[in-house]
């Protein structure tokens, strides 16, 4: 049995969680209100072991566990009703299915599992329902009868785990570039094209690039819902966790860095190009980027997850817990699609038809 910690009302013994829209822990039974701070004592069964005897019984109902079955499983029980919680070995926070009480796994946080940082949920469980129609509507491809016809399997906030590089980079790429010049007398038509050789180098330094820890987590879904503010991250306490969903790493951040690599090359090589301007064409000749003084932190962010069935398929959504960046792919009504085609192939023949008559109006004048 692992060790699992719940936090209980001092007023009337009801299970309080963190409520996003006051920043404050609160009791749903009582509506009592506690800060953050009051609970920081709770973070000290961190360093604590809870011992016990647990009760055994002699049956032999159900069958062994075969080779391998098992791996990864873990089991605990709720303090409140003492049912008994399965989940895999990243699971980090949940909920007891028997009686509903949240719970913070306190082994998933000790040592050096334990996360520096924490972001807060800012947006609650109503306002990822209003992304999702916000998401759908003025989607042109999306089936009319998708709205109606899809309907939400699960809504879970999860407190995704992150692995924030900082590291510096020097870097040197060169560029060749033409300008091309055109002009026309009465008889022909001129193009003039001047061929450059360029370069740009110098030294970036880059805090907090995010690498998302979980590999139940699409990678380019988390992506896609980047920026998160870390301004507004404050040390981690379990607390937080108390009422959503949590992983712990299954991702090190050594099997991070290649990925947070790739994304400090891209944004180099991008802000490199950003200052070469003013030419017709640029390529990239020859890139060198080097890093160094590279570090990691741990942290946990707030994502709302909503996943929902149409015609017998699974469709994703993942909401920024903290500004609310909603992103997730939709089905596309095939007709819809092909009659846009037609629809954008003829206007475009229609303008390039009109362009070419301009053009042969204009040399007979």
């Amino acid at each position: 049995m692992g060790n699992i910690q719940e936090y209980k009302c001092p007023c009337c013994g009801g299970a309080i969680v963190f409520d996003s829209a006051i920043q404050k822990m609160k009791c749903p039974c009582c509506d009592t209100e506690f800060e953050m701070e009051a609970l920081q004592g709770y973070d000290d069964a961190l360093k604590q072991q809870e011992q016990g005897d647990d009760m055994t019984w002699d049956t032999a109902a159900g069958s062994e566990w075969q080779d391998g079955e098992e791996t990864g499983l873990r089991t605990y029980q709720c303090k409140s009703c003492g049912g008994e919680i399965v989940g895999d070995e990243s699971m980090a926070a949940s909920s007891c299915p028997y009686c509903g009480n949240p719970i913070v796994l306190m082994g998933q946080f000790s040592g050096d599992l334990r996360p520096d940082y924490v972001i807060p949920f800012k947006l609650d469980k109503k306002a990822a329902k209003a992304g999702l129609m916000k998401h759908l509507n003025g989607k042109r491809l999306l089936p009319k009868i998708f709205k109606d016809q899809n309907h939400i399997d699960e809504i879970k906030g999860v407190y995704v785990p992150f692995w924030l590089f900082d590291t510096n980079v020097d870097a040197n790429i060169s560029y060749r570039a033409t300008k091309v010049r055109t002009w026309s007398d009465s008889k022909y038509d001129y193009t003039e094209t001047r061929f450059f050789m360029l370069s740009r180098g110098g030294t970036i330094g880059f805090e907090r690039v995010p690498v998302d820890g979980s590999s139940k987590m699409e990678d380019d879904l988390m992506e896609s819902i980047e920026p998160f503010d870390f301004s507004e991250a404050v040390p981690f306490q379990t607390a937080y966790l108390a009422g959503y969903m949590a992983d712990k790493y299954d991702v090190s951040a050594e099997e991070s860095i290649e990925r947070a690599n790739v994304r400090v090359k891209k944004s180099t090589e991008d802000n490199f190009r950003s200052t070469v301007q003013g030419y017709s064409t640029v390529t990239v000749e020859q890139s060198s980027v080097h890093f160094h003084d590279g570090s990691a932190k741990y942290a946990l962010y707030p994502v709302w997850i909503l996943n929902t069935t149409w015609n017998g398929k699974q469709y994703r959504f993942a909401m920024n817990g903290q500004n609310g960046k909603f992103v997730g792919d939709l089905p596309v009504d095939k007709k819809a699609a092909n009659r846009w085609m037609i629809l954008s192939t003829a206007a475009i023949a229609a303008a390039a038809y009109g362009i070419s008559w301009l053009l042969w109006l204009a040399r007979i004048l």
